[in-house]
Order: C-alpha cells, then sequence, then structure tokens
C-alpha cells in the first residue's frame, strides 16, 4: 500500500515515496519496516526504524479502531444481541474515540501489509490472571471478489471494505511518524528532564563556564612575572 509523493521532516530529501510493510507499537514507541523512493523514478531503498519518541494519540487511535477486526479475525468476539442490546459490537466513532467494554482486554499491536493489498493484524488479550496471549489474525485481502467466487464456500472478511480503511487511517498515521510526528509530551518530558539535570549540575557545582588553555606565549610571559 503506497501513499503519494508528500514532504518529509529531516535532511535526506525534499520529497519521498514511502511504503509501509509491517509496523508495530510496544511502550507507546513505533518500530517500523518500509521501503522510500526519492523519486518516483529511483530505486526504492529498504529500510527499519526504531522510534525514541512516544507516539502521537493520533495514531494510537487508529490501531484502537482496528481492535473490532483484530477480535472478529481471531474469532476471540462475535457479533452477538448481548452487545446489540447494550452499546452495539461496533463503537461509535463520531461520539466517543473509546472502545466499548467489551474490547477492554484487547489491543492491535501492529500490522503487516500484505504484497497485494491485504493486511495481517497482530495483537494481545489480557487474561484474568494478568498473562497476556498473543494472537495473529488471519490474512485479509482487500480485493474486489471475483463474480465466480461469491456463490463458493471462499472465505472473505465481511467488513473488509471497513477494515480497508481503518488500515489506510493507520498508515497515513505511520507515515507521519516517520516524517516526525510524534507525541507533545515526549519532547516536554524531554524538554524538562534537560532542564531540571541543568538546574541540578548548576546547584553541585556552579554554573560552567569555558576556560581555554592559555597559548605558550602567555605562559611564557607568566612564568617570567
Amino acid at each position: 500500500m503506497t501513499t503519494q509523493v508528500a514532504p518529509i521532516v529531516g535532511p535526506s530529501a525534499p520529497n519521498s515515496l514511502l511504503k509501509i510493510q509491517k509496523a508495530t507499537i510496544k511502550k507507546q514507541l513505533l518500530a517500523a519496516e518500509f521501503s522510500e523512493q526519492l523519486t518516483l523514478e529511483a530505486k526504492p531503498r529498504e529500510f527499519t526504524m526504531q522510534g525514541s519518541e512516544l507516539v502521537h494519540p493520533d495514531l494510537e487511535r487508529c490501531f484502537a479502531q482496528l481492535v473490532p477486526h483484530f477480535c472478529l479475525l481471531t474469532e476471540q468476539l462475535v457479533e452477538h444481541a448481548e452487545y446489540e442490546a447494550a452499546a452495539g459490537y461496533w463503537p461509535n466513532y463520531e461520539n466517543t474515540n473509546e472502545l466499548p467494554e467489551h474490547f477492554e482486554t484487547y489491543e492491535v499491536t501492529g500490522i503487516i501489509m500484505g504484497s497485494k493489498n491485504g493486511v495481517t493484524l497482530m495483537g494481545k488479550r489480557t487474561l484474568s490472571s494478568s498473562k497476556v496471549l498473543n494472537m495473529t489474525s488471519q490474512y485479509v485481502s482487500f480485493e474486489p471478489v471475483p463474480e465466480e467466487e461469491v456463490e463458493t464456500d471462499v472465505w472473505h472478511y465481511e467488513h473488509a471494505g471497513r477494515l480497508e480503511t481503518a488500515v489506510l487511517d493507520a498508515i497515513a498515521e505511520i507515515e507521519a511518524a516517520l516524517r516526525g510526528k510524534c507525541s507533545e509530551v515526549g519532547k516536554q518530558l524531554d524538554l524538562f528532564d534537560a532542564e531540571q539535570n541543568k538546574e541540578e549540575v548548576i546547584a553541585e557545582f556552579g554554573e560552567v563556564t569555558k576556560n581555554f588553555p592559555a597559548t605558550k606565549k602567555r605562559r611564557a610571559k607568566r612564568i617570567g612575572e
């Protein structure tokens, strides 16, 4: 899945084309495998990146929107009357960004993009014992279903269109993260820590100034004095 040419944040090039292959979030840090083309004619370059800044809340929300699909694809939760009678199985994103209560123990931790326009979701479920069950969903293709297969028993994910929209949103935020978008909270904490460390050094050793060594001529003059 490829994004359009767009300006990047950083010194590598004024424009580039990114293609995300895999992306995961662990402890609010993004890790990604992707290729980059500096021009449409250039040969793609492969990269693996481990982020060091906290991801932006927009990216976390995009991953959260994949949770209902993850639960269906791993057959952990199904759409049934119990959810419909309450708030419904699917979140109402128009009113809130929060997931319904029945998704509390689930989390999507990553996506793997297929070479033929599809996706595999990675995630986990926190059990009542507080242990974590890691799971990988079955692959979902976003390609149109051929007419001859509509009447067969070949499995197709009925919410593939809805999933594709959510994945495209996530891809856009992953690309933004690779181009420099991150949490302002992380930046503020880094600045606070730096200022705090500076204050602690001054309190213990006093203000630090640069003292340049005297030249040989000055040293000789001082000895003669």
